[in-house]
């Protein structure tokens, strides 16, 4: 084991990034905006010119006119006869209703017919040529329906009518699609606006729809107050009828019928209650006459018989009685004649009773059937009373509706016509451009915000030490030189430009990073070609140089062979020529005047180079290599196309990786990560190469970091 190497440490796993709050930046979001504005503005540009196109040459000029009309909510009566036909309340449901009349197909296809635009071009479709685009796709849908072979879609052909009414159809739909209706707020006043492309067509198009619109209200009063006296007319015949045959009802039952009076009605009543108070009284005699004989035939002896008879000629004889025969015989047969003339009395009595309750069931039942035929009266009569009320309804109704025929007023009258308009409403030339403008900007907007969130790469340090978790040794700017030959002249001429002082930041980083044992070894690499890993490893090595230190500047990357744009002129014999025994070290090294180095350039490629690392030679060739040189930097191909630098890095002691500065994405650098973490290797730092000064300013980034901020010029020595 070779103990001058700084054994591999655990590699260290890239942190994951800080959550960042879901908010939105604008400290961010106008730096990017105004890295776009050349974007912006020639967005902004074209979307003018289209617009300017659009209204001043393609755009159709349309001409607006409005008829202004008025709701009456209470219209002059001339006479004051109900309406069949209401007016309007002006509730806003009502108000709305009349809005959508003025739009009704009804209503407007009386306005197309009156004015026949069914043969004016602008409403009927089928009267203008097709556009391009319908004859294109008329010609593309018969090329595929015969390509197909499948048959043809058109339809059936229509009859004269049907056309008719199709195209009457079109009309209409177009006319009120060119047609708005609109309510002024807190208010009866309705606006009809038409635009044409005609000025006065415009006009007399909003005054006929206007005009039909009263004249319809007009004409529904009238064909409403019509169908009513037409109703009205046979209702008054039907309730005519109905009255004659109620009055011939009564008229027949009175001739039918003995009829009394009320009063005469009354006076039976009154007779009635006489005739009851007579039976009464009956009834008490003949009570008192029947318990009078009871008395009489319960007397026991003969002074009792005379007490209760109360007759003087018995009391003459009663005297008599004791004494003389004769006069007991005739006391008793006066007593049982005055016993039998009671009996009769009570006879009689109970017959005149008999009597007087026939009378009155008879006077009753000649009240029951007066009553009977009184109320059956009265019925007819109230019949006929009430038939006559509704037929005198119903005719004076029919008067008034009848006599409504000729003073029908609209409910809405007009207050004042369309102005034929002198210049177009639309296209509305200010208004476009100005939308124009607006969206170009903010589709350019846009596109510029979705591309920064869409972008992956990095721009400062600290961006990437948080997406990767190594350290940042160094930010190298763009170099100002042509080609790469001009590199080392650029270095050595201008010492203190902010290029040459990033070089001296990495090579200081990079010393500092393991300060007991400075690492010897060095591996240069990056994700993919194009990185500055080349150029960041020839002038590490002329930075070190400078420092007295011998360095061993080796070409890796055998495949692309660039150290010839650098330093021209190395042997045709070079590392592979070594590894396989062809020539000695001595030999395969050159040491470029430029670079003050010793360079080991890589030579023919073999096909098999990451065999030719990983052999035995290779690590004898680091190993003696050790012994001679201060510093042995290795320039290794990309990670990702090539496994030549993660075995080569098995013999370094420090692992740079290079990052081109808005170019190399996040997803490549973490793979490439990956991929040298799983062998094992530690990486020393990242260097965050090709950094533009201009393109940091843009992002907002200069002046405040690394060896290209702005504050480094005053040090740069000419």
């Amino acid at each position: 084991m070779d103990l001058s190497r700084t054994p591999p440490s655990t590699p260290i796993s890239p942190a994951p990034p800080a959550p960042e709050e879901d908010r939105l930046d604008l400290g961010a979001l106008v730096p990017t905006l105004w890295r776009g504005k050349w974007l912006i503005a020639l967005s902004t540009t074209l979307a003018l010119l289209l617009g300017g196109l659009y209204a001043f040459g393609l755009a159709t000029p349309l001409y607006r006119a409005t008829t202004v009309l008025i709701l009456e909510t209470q219209p002059d009566q001339i006479v004051d006869l109900q309406s069949v036909a209401g007016g309007l309340t002006g509730d806003t449901t009502e108000i709305n209703s009349e809005l959508q009349v003025l739009r009704s197909r009804g209503l407007i296809g009386k306005v197309v017919d009156q004015l026949d635009l069914t043969t004016d071009p602008e409403f009927n479709s089928e009267l203008r040529p097709p556009t391009l685009r319908k004859r294109l796709s008329s010609v593309l849908r018969t090329r595929i329906t015969a390509l197909l072979g499948q048959p043809s879609d058109a339809p059936p052909p229509l009859t004269a009518q049907q056309q008719a009414q199709r195209t009457r159809d079109i009309a209409i739909s177009a006319l009120i699609d060119q047609t708005s209706v609109s309510n002024v707020r807190q208010s009866y006043v309705i606006n009809v606006t038409v635009e044409s492309e005609t000025a006065v067509k415009s006009a007399r198009i909003a005054d006929t729809i206007a005009a039909l619109y009263i004249r319809d209200q007009i004409d529904i009063k009238l064909q409403a107050t019509e169908q009513a006296t037409r109703w009205l007319g046979r209702r008054v015949s039907e309730l005519q009828r109905t009255l004659e045959e109620a009055e011939a009802q009564v008229s027949a039952f009175s001739a039918d019928t003995d009829l009394v009076s009320v009063e005469a009605l009354r006076a039976l009543e009154r007779q009635t209650k006489d005739l009851r108070d007579r039976i009464d009284a009956a009834e008490g005699d003949r009570t008192a006459l029947a318990a009078r004989i009871s008395d009489l035939q319960r007397a026991s002896d003969r002074p009792a018989r005379a007490a209760l008879a109360a007759d003087p000629q018995l009391d003459r004889l009663l005297a008599r009685a004791d004494t003389d025969d004769a006069a007991t015989a005739a006391f008793d047969a006066r007593f049982d004649t005055l016993v039998t003339r009671a009996q009769v009395d009570l006879a009689r009595a109970d017959q005149q009773i008999t009597a007087l309750r026939q009378s009155e069931t008879d006077l009753n039942q000649d009240i029951a059937r007066q009553s009977d035929d009184m109320i059956a009266l009265q019925q007819l009569t109230r019949e006929a009373e009430a038939a006559r009320v509704l037929y005198e309804y119903f005719l004076n109704r029919l008067n008034e509706t009848a006599a409504q025929e000729g003073i029908q007023q609209a409910d809405s009258r007009l207050l004042s016509n369309a102005v034929v308009p002198i210049t177009p409403s639309q296209p509305r030339k200010s208004l476009i451009l100005a939308m124009s403008c607006v969206a170009g900007a903010l589709l350019a907007a846009c596109f510029v915000l979705l591309r920064e969130m869409r972008n992956q790469s990095f721009r400062t340090a600290r961006d990437l030490e948080a997406a990767t978790g190594h350290t940042v040794l160094g930010q190298i700017p763009l170099a100002p030189v042509r080609n790469r030959a001009r590199l080392l002249a650029y270095l050595t001429d201008r010492p203190s430009s902010p290029t040459a002082e990033a070089y001296r930041n990495l090579r200081t980083s990079l010393m500092l990073s393991n300060a007991d044992r400075p690492p010897q070894v060095i591996v240069s690499t990056s994700s993919v070609p194009g990185e500055g890993k080349t150029t960041n490893a020839i002038a590490l090595a002329h930075n070190l140089a400078g420092m007295g230190k011998s360095v061993l500047l080796v070409e890796g990357d055998v495949r692309r062979r660039t150290f010839d744009q650098y330093v021209p002129g190395a042997p045709d014999t070079g590392l592979l020529s070594l590894l396989s025994g062809d020539t000695r070290l001595e030999d395969a090294i050159s040491r470029p005047e430029t670079l003050g180095v010793d360079v080991l350039s890589g030579g023919p490629v073999p096909r098999n180079a990451a065999d030719l690392f990983a052999s035995e030679p290779f690590r004898s060739l680091i190993a003696a290599a050790r012994d001679r040189y201060d510093i042995i930097l290795i320039d290794t191909p990309p990670v990702l196309v090539v496994p030549d630098a993660r075995i080569i890095a098995e013999q370094a002691d420090a692992v740079i990786f290079s990052v081109h500065w808005d170019k190399t994405s996040r997803q490549q650098v973490e793979e490439a990560l990956r991929l040298i973490h799983s062998t094992g290797q530690t990486l020393s730092g990242l260097v965050l190469s090709q950094i533009s000064p201009s393109g940091m300013r843009r992002y907002g980034h200069a002046g405040r970091r690394g060896a290209y901020a702005g504050y480094g010029s005053p040090y740069d020595a000419h």
